[in-house]
């Protein structure tokens, strides 16, 4: 049985830097449409402790999803024959969206306008894409394992792309954390060792299917104005469910894997607050019954670029296999665990020793 390996990463991190300044001169409301009573600066103050955010990144308005894909894909794929690709797996969870048009556009999908863009003739290059939440990229490569193994597929690209900025409420405080950004891996299968060894997932639908969803805006001005929906979040009770669920699917990954915590070099957590991911991180060692967590295990990226959904995670491995992340190596031979939590509620994991 072959196994699965990134042998190639791209990403693409928008231009347009958002420092938390400016959101200053904002109109910020609560869920019942009063204006929040502190100061802005407060409010900026508070949520900077919370998330640890400092800057985000925006796309600009002659970009959208499909092209930052195109553009994370064109990275990754820097000297390889596209034509050869067996997939293409694209996570996103709201289509394309233009500056001047927030209705959400998700025919043909993502996935095939990269292809096009791309200039790929290949007909059984198949292109589609995943809505599932934050976790989405991981999904794509739980898939692309699947794939690979069964003997279906060599050569599997997965993407993930987002454009939060696009269907974040600017006046629900919350807006803050989203960020734009793409990053892609090339999976090809090998009969070298290593590559990814498990994944475990799970979704929780029964009583927190909707602690992300899609809702009207907090001003009152647009609240009534049209059926323009925003992406809202219930944060502390994401906060509670991700604490709770994201160490225990680590672990049952690791397990899986024949593995445990000491084997691994880093663990990679979906970049949604800061605040949130250490307390995972402090949880998962707990549960192993360690009291001291090694220095630089877990890389951040969420102070400057912001959560940007389903890139998060694909953009911090290429930033990381490039050297690029201050205090983090990673070489052949190291186990990394990657665990993303979001919208479903959707929580995996999976576990990738690097060739």
């Amino acid at each position: 049985m072959p196994n699965s390996i990134i042998t190639s990463t791209g990403s693409y991190i928008p231009s347009l830097k958002v420092p938390n300044e400016h959101f200053l001169e904002s109109s910020f409301f609560d869920a019942s449409g009063e204006p929040l009573e502190n100061p802005n600066a407060s409010i900026i103050e508070k949520f900077k402790d919370i998330t640890c955010i400092q800057e985000r990144r925006y796309v600009t308005d002659d970009l959208n999803t499909s092209d930052i894909a195109f553009l994370a894909a064109e990275h990754a794929l820097e000297g390889v024959e596209r034509e050869d690709l067996d997939y293409i797996i694209v996570a996103q969870n709201f289509g394309e969206i233009t500056a001047d048009n927030q209705t959400t556009d998700t025919v043909p999908t993502i996935a095939a306008r990269v292809k096009h863009k791309l200039k790929i003739k290949n007909p059984y290059t198949v292109a589609y894409d995943i809505p599932f939440g934050c976790p989405g990229w991981i999904h794509g490569m739980i898939l692309a394992d699947y794939y690979i193994k069964s003997g279906d597929a060599k050569k599997i690209l997965v993407i993930g792309a987002e454009t939060l900025s696009r269907v974040s409420d600017p006046h629900d405080r919350d807006s803050m954390i989203y960020s734009d950004g793409a990053g892609a891996t090339l999976v090809e299968a090998t009969e070298k060792e290593g590559g990814i060894l498990s994944h475990v997932t799970r979704s929780d639908t029964f009583k927190d299917v909707y602690l992300l969803r899609l809702d009207k805006s907090y001003a009152p001005s647009i609240n009534g104005n049209g059926n323009r929906l925003y992406l809202k979040m219930h944060g502390h009770e994401i906060f509670k469910y991700a604490v709770r669920t994201v160490p225990e699917v680590i672990k049952l990954s690791l397990e899986k894997a024949g593995m445990t915590l000491g084997d691994v070099r880093k663990v990679l957590v979906h970049q949604a607050n800061q605040k949130m991911d250490e307390a995972i991180l402090r949880r998962l060692f707990k549960i192993y019954g360690h009291e001291q967590i090694p220095e630089n295990i877990m890389p951040m990226t969420i102070s400057w670029l912001g959560n940007s959904s389903v890139a998060t995670l694909p953009t911090m491995y290429d930033l990381l296999w490039r050297g690029s992340l201050i205090n983090h190596e990673i070489q052949s031979g190291d186990v990394l665990v990657f665990a993303s939590v979001g919208a479903g509620m959707n929580v995996n994991s999976m576990v990738y020793r690097i060739p």
